[in-house]
């Protein structure tokens, strides 16, 4: 058969073509594209670290500023039972209905101090609900590429929120 016959004419041939293309094959994509794919590949994770980074951030944020808000609260208790000793020892000189008269107009003040603290409270929870609903949102978008429903991220943030 003369294809055979010819076979040991051509072989090294042959060889030389196949090594020379797995060559550029080689270092088109080995020595050119892998190193564009790992670098791509290394500023997503740079992302997602400084995204994390910066949701913990965020989370410190709020701790300090739930802190700053509850040691106001007790300053704002202390400073307003101070008031109430002291207009309690100040009235004790005049008689007993002008004592009951001062007591309750420093109740009626508290209470609306703390209704109103109250609804500061409340409105801050929601307002720290809501952006950290639109933040859990925006992250899950951004780590998983899932778009969820702006309810399923409330819904979420309030579970963890109230554990």
């Amino acid at each position: 058969m003369p294809q055979l016959n010819q076979l040991p004419d051509i072989f090294w041939s042959q060889l030389f073509w196949l090594a020379l293309v797995f060559g550029i094959i080689f270092f088109a994509i080995g020595r050119g594209m892998v190193p564009k794919i790992q670098g791509t590949i290394q500023l997503r994770d740079d992302k997602i670290a400084a995204d994390l980074e910066a949701a913990q951030a965020a989370r410190r944020a709020a701790d300090e500023t739930e802190a700053a808000w509850r040691a106001r609260m007790d300053s704002a208790r202390a400073e307003a039972a101070k008031l109430s000793n002291d207009a309690k020892q100040a009235s004790a000189k005049d008689t007993e209905a002008k004592v009951k008269k001062a007591a309750d107009k420093i109740n009626a003040k508290t209470e609306a101090a703390e209704n109103k603290i109250r609804e500061a409270v409340v409105a801050a929870r929601a307002e720290i609900e809501a952006v950290a609903a639109e933040a859990t949102q925006e992250m899950v978008q951004r780590l998983t590429g899932l778009k969820i429903d702006k309810k399923d991220a409330a819904t979420a943030v309030k579970a963890e929120l109230n554990v």
